[in-house]
């Protein structure tokens, strides 16, 4: 395993799901990792798991929440904007403040912790800035508009950023997941169930059909992806948008 003893990271959405297991890994790898969630007990719960573990409260959707949450780590050599949320509706059927939750959580709430997390780097010889996209934001799915609208923004916002960083020691890369084994395709087994009758279990293989592998990712398998871009032999790899997807993209 990489060794990233010393080294100070931040994981945004970092209390449950893939953002709790990025943690863990990189905790175990020994860097000191800061959770942020919009609420205390979640990140505080999740803190109690590891020695290297710390909690923080910020809602990335605000500017000046960001701010103080690296006020409160510090600059960090690693920072990983992985809060998200999704939300399913037809097209026609998206409302404008649904569009607007998209947006501000998964493509702003990227762009303020990323660019926060690169003004703290600001002179520093060695940094990954990572964001936790989708394969959503490689390619469309029905009924989820405004997050793959969101996504796609972020892989974009990776490229141009990682471009203007080329000079340094900071990369800034996509990671690109499908459907992941976590809560939030937990709840999309729901929504399907809800919307078309289908059992829970014809649901789920409805969405492991998605991929080749006729599977759901592993949040370790996105944290190994993680922990290459932050191990040696990465220094080349920036402005990537990278599938962890069985094939699918």
């Amino acid at each position: 395993m990489t060794d990233l003893t010393g080294r100070t990271a931040l994981v945004t959405g970092g209390a449950t799901g893939l953002g709790a297991d990025l943690a863990r890994t990189l905790a175990e790898a020994g860097a000191t990792v800061w959770i942020a969630g919009r609420r205390a007990g979640p990140p505080e719960d999740m803190a109690e798991s590891h020695a290297r573990i710390r909690p923080v409260v910020a809602d990335v959707t605000d500017e000046t929440a960001v701010q103080a949450m690296f006020d409160t780590t510090g600059p960090c050599d690693i920072v990983v904007a992985n809060a998200g949320a999704s939300v399913s509706a037809p097209f026609t059927r998206t409302d404008l403040a649904t569009w607007q939750q998209m947006i501000d959580v998964n493509l702003t709430g990227a762009f303020l912790t990323l660019r926060e997390g690169a003004i703290r780097l600001k002179g520093a010889d060695w940094g990954r800035l990572i964001a936790v996209a989708s394969t959503a934001g490689l390619k469309g799915y029905g009924y989820v508009s405004g997050y793959a609208a969101a996504k796609h923004g972020v892989v974009g916002m990776v490229k141009s950023a990682a471009l203007e960083m080329a000079k340094t020691g900071i990369t800034v890369n996509a990671l690109c997941p499908g459907f992941l084994e976590t809560e939030m395709t937990d709840k999309s087994v729901q929504n399907i169930v809800d919307k078309t009758g289908m059992t829970p279990e014809d649901a789920r293989k409805s969405l492991e059909k998605m991929s080749p592998q006729r599977r759901l990712i592993q949040p370790s398998e996105v944290s190994a992806a993680a922990m290459w871009l932050c191990g040696p032999g990465s220094e080349g790899i920036t402005g990537q948008a990278i599938a962890i997807a069985g094939g699918e993209v």
